[in-house]
């Protein structure tokens, strides 16, 4: 039945592509869950710059409210408007993979603006497969497949650049010009004021110093409908018991794991924020991150804020998960921790002297992968849609 119907799928965009609409421009973000990241830089930007086009999101049901709350225009993923829209468009502008029964018309540009620099190893440069439905050779040749489709790949920096091609058998033209989700770091950096201003967007409580636990799925983890579950321990009774007043523990789950944490019992010490914020947002009030091998650090050091790295099973994920492109000792710019309570005395240390978490990488690390952002990254893409 499934086959049935993406074949159909897959005839109707075919056909409906024939109608095709040079105004239109299509925006979706991790399947139609989120108004977040690349794509919404450069969705905005196009807002205020490119009047003359049609800018509609893709949303998957039951991830309506933040397009309700920022008066988005979307359409309803699988719903009759999206059949008339998406294989229409001029562009889709998309950071994930699309299956591929939703054929591209050739007169249709796809941006793939991917979602971040890679740490741990992507696509074909996976050595072992853990994900269920695949193996290793469907797998690699499902990335293949897909990356012929792209006509603009985004890359945030020339080590990102090199790591795409080889890890989706990329061939095709690089646009490396930053991330446009970034743009919005440089900008904080430079007008402190600026991160008032969404710490009262985001309705986040005021004058409080906030730490960012924002780690990433696994692959060995449980997997119900497509999500995965989160098993990791953090200290988050004791931080809330010892840390000061005015600090803030904002925690954010990546978009594959399922659950949803209730810390209501915390009052405003701990606040979920794993849907309804934006990653970009709230990377820029943070004061800081703590994560494992979550791509956000790479985007963080555009701040030159401290970060903390948690990760109580990195040899188990570095030799039987996925593997990593660089020895995470050598080059990340922050503390690598392997249990909750050094997790505690760092955070407490950080309390006092928010710069000793810092390594001597820190600068290097910034230069490499964060180099090239220069608040351009948004207009530059949205050039390339428009040309």
């Amino acid at each position: 039945m499934k086959t049935f119907i993406e074949s159909v799928i897959k005839k109707l965009f075919k056909w409906m592509g024939v109608f095709h609409n040079e105004k239109i421009i299509y925006f979706e973000s991790f399947h139609g869950t989120q108004y977040s990241d690349n794509p919404r830089a450069i969705y905005e930007w196009m807002v205020d710059n490119c009047p003359e086009y049609t800018l509609v999101w893709g949303v998957s049901k039951g991830y309506e409210k933040p397009f309700h709350c920022e008066k988005v225009s979307y359409v309803s993923r699988f719903s009759l408007k999206w059949f008339l829209t998406m294989p229409r468009a001029k562009a889709w502008v998309i950071n994930t993979r699309t299956p591929l029964w939703l054929a591209k018309s050739k007169k249709t540009t796809y941006i793939q603006t991917w979602h971040g620099t890679p740490l741990k190893k992507i696509g074909r440069d996976i050595s072992e497969v853990n994900i269920p439905g695949y193996t290793k050779e469907s797998y690699d040749q499902s990335f293949s497949e897909e990356s012929t489709r792209w006509d603009y790949l985004v890359s945030p920096n020339p080590y990102a650049t090199s790591i795409f091609k080889r890890a989706f058998d990329y061939s095709g033209s690089v646009l490396e010009v930053g991330y446009p989700r970034n743009d919005l770091l440089v900008k904080v950096k430079k007008s402190p004021a600026l991160k008032k201003e969404l710490v009262d967007k985001q309705q986040l409580p005021p004058n409080k110093r906030f730490i960012l636990y924002a780690p990433t799925w696994r692959e060995t983890e449980k997997r119900e409908y497509g999500k995965y579950a989160f098993t990791t321990p953090f200290p988050f009774e004791k931080l809330v018991r010892e840390t000061e007043k005015d600090v803030v523990l904002l925690v954010r789950m990546h978009y594959l794991v399922a659950q949803n944490f209730d810390f209501e019992a915390y009052g405003e010490k701990i606040i979920n924020v794993s849907t309804g914020y934006d990653m970009s947002e709230l990377l820029a009030v943070s004061d800081l991150l703590i994560t494992d091998y979550s791509s956000c650090l790479f985007d963080f050091a555009i701040t030159e804020r401290p970060m903390l790295f948690f990760i109580p099973d990195q040899e188990e994920y570095e030799k039987e998960m996925r593997g990593f492109y660089f020895p995470m000792e050598d080059t990340t710019p922050g503390e690598l921790v392997a249990t909750t309570d050094n997790v505690l005395k760092a955070i407490l240390k950080w309390q006092q002297d928010p710069e000793s978490l810092k390594t001597s990488h820190y600068e290097l690390f910034k230069d490499k992968f964060t180099g090239i952002e220069k608040n351009e990254a948004a207009k530059k893409v949205a050039e390339a849609i428009c040309e």
